[in-house]
């Protein structure tokens, strides 16, 4: 009677230990997006204390006692600057959240729901196509050529087509990335990855943005939706603490005046807010135009704004 008594307690709790962890998972997948903004909080903190304790070990090493204690307190700067860029970033993530709900983001990428071209109305890329855009920022005259080009690239399985950007400040490079897109059966065009290099005085500083879908938790987002509606919100990129871009579609009806051609007044834009969780004072502006696409890229902080002004055919 002891043993089927004892026998009974030990497997009273087993199920009840199995229920508790069964529900500590369930509630973990179902809190998925705040989790991982959590997780993504922690390791931003961690990634400035160990910022902060390495610029301390180089200020030990300064010989001079009064630059050695400039250097300790610009470091406790720094570390007081980034733990609160740590924390914005984390409050448009929970902002992202409320938007786009608990679940996991995993897209179900099938290379048979793919089709070889890219025709959506407001993202239409067609290869020997060259979109240019040029407009004065506060780094300078920007100049932009984005050239759709013949080359594609398999990824995930799914044939993508291949854009080559290009952005000049001044006459000087920047930058230059490849970008890969492919549209579904549905019409949403999905982005893929790209290979972005940055330069300076001709030199290349930073190929931190690159990283293709499927490459060390990297996955595709949508780039533009087939029939978007106002209040739409959804992701162009998910590669956490590299990429992270998202969407909002503010407007359907904008109307926007550039200086392609002549001069040409556009109505019935489509307005999306763009932003990142990374650089959560960076949002901009972008406006489509139906059948050619992106005309307008508006600095929502300084009203700077890049324009449209030539499309290339071959």
């Amino acid at each position: 009677m002891k043993f089927f008594s004892k026998s009974c307690l030990i497997t009273a709790i087993m199920l009840l230990v199995f229920c508790m962890v069964s529900d500590s998972l369930a509630n973990e997948w179902l809190g998925f997006c705040t989790e991982s903004s959590k997780n993504m909080l922690d390791s931003c903190k961690f990634g400035a204390q160990d910022d902060y304790w390495l610029a301390l070990a180089k200020c030990n090493n300064i010989p001079n006692a009064e630059k050695r204690s400039i250097c300790k307190s610009n470091a406790a700067k720094d570390l007081t600057s980034m733990t609160q860029d740590c924390q914005d970033q984390f409050e448009v993530r929970l902002e992202i959240c409320d938007g786009l709900g608990e679940k996991a983001y995993n897209p179900i990428i099938k290379p048979a729901d793919f089709v070889d071209v890219i025709d959506n109305q407001f993202f239409p890329l067609k290869p020997g196509t060259t979109f240019v855009y040029e407009g004065m920022t506060e780094k300078g005259k920007e100049h932009i050529k984005v050239n759709v080009t013949h080359n594609t690239k398999k990824i995930l399985g799914v044939t993508c087509i291949e854009v080559r950007d290009t952005v000049t400040v001044d006459g000087v490079l920047v930058e230059d990335t490849l970008d890969w897109y492919a549209q579904d059966k549905e019409g949403n065009v999905w982005y893929f990855g790209e290979n972005s290099g940055e330069f300076e005085d001709g030199l290349i500083v930073s190929l931190e943005c690159s990283g293709i879908a499927g490459v060390d938790g990297e996955k595709p987002g949508i780039i533009m939706k087939a029939h978007p509606q106002v209040g739409d919100l959804y992701r162009q990129e998910f590669s956490l603490d590299v990429a992270e871009d998202m969407a909002k579609v503010l407007k359907l009806n904008g109307a926007v005046t550039v200086p392609y051609g002549s001069s040409t007044h556009f109505t019935n834009c489509l307005r999306t807010k763009e932003f990142t969780p990374l650089e959560p004072d960076a949002v901009e502006n972008k406006f489509y135009a139906k059948d050619i696409g992106n005309i307008r890229t508006v600095d929502v902080a300084t009203g700077d704004h890049v324009d449209l002004i030539d499309i290339l055919t071959e």
